[in-house]
C-alpha cells in the first residue's frame, strides 16, 4: 500500500460531549435498521437516521450499519447508500460498514462506493469487510451471479485487489495497473483512504487482519465462544503496518438496557425470538415483546433462547455497566460496539441512551 493512513482514523473521534475520552473504553453502535412488527422499512430507516444523530450527541465513537439480504426484519441491505444518507444528517461521528460482505461485490465497485463516501464525508468513513454472504445460499447466488459458491475462499485475493484499488498501487504489469477507482485516493487530500477493518466470527479473518496489520472487529454478539481465541490469534499474528503499529480489536456486543431489569429482559425476548426464527430458516419482522412472551417454545427452542440470551448484556444501567466492564476485562478489547436488536424504536433509542450514560459518555 502506497499511502499511510493516519492513526486517528482508527482511534475514536471526539464529540461535543467529550466522547470516548470520558469513558474507560470507546463505545460505538452497530445498527441493523431493525424492522419490527407494525413498522415499515421507511419507518425503520428514519429511526436509524434519528438514532445516528442521537448517538453523535451522546458521545458514541462510531455508528456502523451491516449488510444483510432477504431478511424482512433488517433494512440495511445497502450500507453504502445508507451511510451516504447518515453522513448528510450527522456532523462528526464516524460512520462505517459492519460490514460490507466482500464476496457479494466486485472489489472495484466497493472501492468506488467508499471512495465516494470518503469524498462526501472526509475523515468520517470506515470500511468494515466480511467474507460471509450475509444471507442464505440462494440469495447469495443471485447476488454473485456468475461467482461460485466458494467465493468466500477467494476473500484474501479479493481483499488484496480492493486494497490496491483504494491505494492506486497495482504493481507494474498487473492486469488492472491502469485502472482507477474514481473517486479514489485523491478524493480527500490529506486524509488518505478510508481505514479498512476486517470483520469475523472465527479465526480466519483474525489471522488475516493480524498478518496485514489491520484493525479487527469480532462478532462476539453471535459467536461468543470464539471471541477470546480469535482475539488471541489476532494479537499473536499481528505485524505492524503503515496502518497500525500495534493491534486494535473491537468486539460487537448484544446489549439491552432499560430503567428496570425486568423490562430489559422482556425487551430482550423479542430479539432472541427473531434470531431463533432466522436460525431455523424462518426470517421475519422482529416480534413484539408480547409475541415473544406468548410464543409456545419447545424445550429445544427454549434452550436456544436461553443460550442466546446468556451472551447478551441485559439489565438496568448498573447491570449493563458491570457486564460490559467484565467483558472488556476478559477479552482485552480496545473498543466495544453495542447492538440492541429489539422491537420498538423508542425502546431501542432508550437502550442506547442508558448504555451511554452508564458508560460515562454523558454527564
Amino acid at each position: 500500500m502506497s499511502q499511510t493512513v493516519p492513526q486517528h482514523t482508527v482511534q475514536p473521534v471526539q464529540t461535543a460531549q467529550g466522547g470516548a475520552a470520558a469513558a474507560e473504553t470507546p463505545l460505538s453502535i452497530l445498527d441493523l435498521a431493525t424492522v419490527g412488527e407494525g413498522y415499515t422499512p421507511t419507518q425503520a430507516l428514519a429511526a436509524t437516521t434519528a438514532l445516528a444523530q442521537r448517538a453523535e450527541e451522546w458521545g458514541y465513537s462510531r455508528f456502523w450499519v451491516a449488510e444483510h439480504h432477504g431478511m424482512p426484519g433488517i433494512a440495511s441491505s445497502s450500507p453504502a447508500v445508507l451511510l451516504a444518507h447518515l453522513g448528510a444528517h450527522t456532523k462528526r461521528i464516524r460512520l462505517g460498514s459492519g460490514g460490507v460482505m466482500l464476496p457479494n461485490h466486485a472489489p472495484l465497485v466497493i472501492a468506488e462506493q467508499f471512495g465516494m463516501l470518503h469524498a462526501l464525508h472526509p475523515g468520517r468513513i470506515d470500511l468494515g469487510l466480511g467474507r460471509a454472504p450475509g444471507t442464505d445460499q440462494a440469495t447469495a447466488r443471485a447476488l454473485r451471479r456468475g461467482a461460485g459458491m466458494d467465493a468466500a475462499d477467494e476473500f484474501p485475493q479479493q481483499l488484496s485487489e480492493l486494497l490496491h484499488f483504494l491505494d492506486a498501487d497495482f504493481p507494474a504489469g498487473h492486469l488492472y495497473e491502469r485502472l482507477k477507482a474514481v473517486p479514489g485516493e485523491a478524493s480527500a487530500p490529506g486524509m488518505g483512504r478510508p481505514p479498512v477493518w476486517l470483520l469475523g466470527s472465527s479465526g480466519f479473518s483474525a489471522q488475516l487482519a493480524g498478518r496485514l496489520g489491520l484493525p479487527f472487529a469480532f462478532a462476539h454478539h453471535f459467536s461468543a465462544a470464539n471471541t477470546v481465541p480469535a482475539l488471541d490469534l489476532y494479537r499473536e499474528t499481528f505485524r505492524p503496518s503503515e496502518i497500525l503499529s500495534e493491534p486494535y480489536a473491537l468486539i460487537g456486543v448484544g446489549v439491552v438496557a432499560a430503567d428496570e431489569e425486568h423490562e430489559a429482559r422482556r425487551l430482550a425476548g423479542s430479539g432472541a425470538l427473531a434470531m431463533m426464527r432466522l436460525r431455523s430458516g424462518r426470517p421475519g419482522l422482529v416480534p413484539t415483546p408480547e409475541q415473544a412472551e406468548a410464543y409456545p417454545y419447545s424445550e429445544l427452542e427454549r434452550d436456544f433462547i436461553d443460550a442466546w440470551l446468556s451472551n447478551v448484556v441485559v439489565g438496568d444501567p448498573d447491570q449493563v455497566r458491570a457486564g460490559l466492564q467484565e467483558l472488556r476485562k476478559r477479552t482485552g478489547a480496545d473498543e466495544l460496539m453495542v447492538t440492541s436488536n429489539i422491537h420498538g424504536h423508542e425502546a431501542r433509542r432508550r437502550s442506547y441512551e442508558l448504555v451511554a450514560k452508564a458508560w460515562g459518555l454523558l454527564g
